[in-house]
């Protein structure tokens, strides 16, 4: 059985701007970590420290964004997480899904919890100008 984490979030924001939030490094470097890089064959490179994660990112452009985990020093490979995105009452619904997990174990449960604090970090990052990304001075450890 495979399980996955799921939240639903709404973003006081127009469509585009949580799309582009969540697709443009430049922007990602505000609220899920400082430390991205776009590599030249279209993958990306995320780091937190000493762990880090390659992804294949695939769009439908504001609509749906989705993460494929390629390599990581987390034991993730063959992961997931996508972020379909429409409007609700003139805000953004944000429905998160990060999947394919094997079991629910005490890195499930890690992974739940920060995927909730960089959600959090993308809605202040969309709604204000500043994210709590990891390496940034407003970062919450």
């Amino acid at each position: 059985m495979q399980y996955s984490i799921e939240h639903l979030l709404h973003i006081n924001a127009p469509v585009n701007k949580v799309y582009n939030a969540i697709n443009k490094v430049e922007n990602l470097r505000q609220w899920y970590t400082t430390d991205v890089e776009e590599n030249s064959d279209k993958t990306r490179t995320f780091k937190w420290g000493e762990m880090f994660l390659l992804i294949k990112c695939t769009e439908i452009e504001n609509e749906k964004i989705k993460w494929e985990f390629i390599n990581s020093s987390m034991p993730i490979e063959s992961l997931y997480m996508s972020y379909e995105l429409s409007e609700n009452e003139s805000k953004t619904r944000v429905k998160f899904t990060y999947g394919d997990f094997d079991e629910k174990t005490d890195f499930f449960a890690n992974q739940n919890f920060s995927s909730a604090k960089y959600l959090e970090s993308l809605r202040q990052f969309c709604q204000t100008g500043i994210g709590e990304a990891f390496g940034s001075d407003t970062y919450r450890s």
